[in-house]
């Protein structure tokens, strides 16, 4: 299943906002900053990869539906590669 790159323009802009928090947790830990700003900190890059990862499931199972009609049996290993993608991420 591939996926075209204009419906994943929101993921990429996910992911870039995701490696600038990335990059500010590295500056904290070389500041020695207080452990519990940098777990916050982790915890929000962590939460902007899950949204990532289920936006691009979403967009995945969109086209799914959309094109369900073009092959079924195409579309059911569709499905069964979202599923998988999909608890990978739970």
């Amino acid at each position: 299943m591939e996926l075209d790159k204009d419906s994943l323009a929101d993921v990429v802009v996910r992911l870039r906002r995701a490696q600038g928090q990335i990059g500010g947790v590295i500056q904290m830990i070389e500041n020695e900053r207080d452990c519990k700003d940098v777990i916050t900190q982790l915890a929000a890059v962590s939460r902007a990869l899950d949204r990532a990862g289920f936006k691009i499931i979403a967009t995945g199972l969109e086209r799914c539906v959309t094109q369900d009609g073009d092959d079924p049996a195409q579309a059911k290993v569709d499905r069964a590669q979202l599923e998988k993608l999909f608890l990978t991420l739970a």
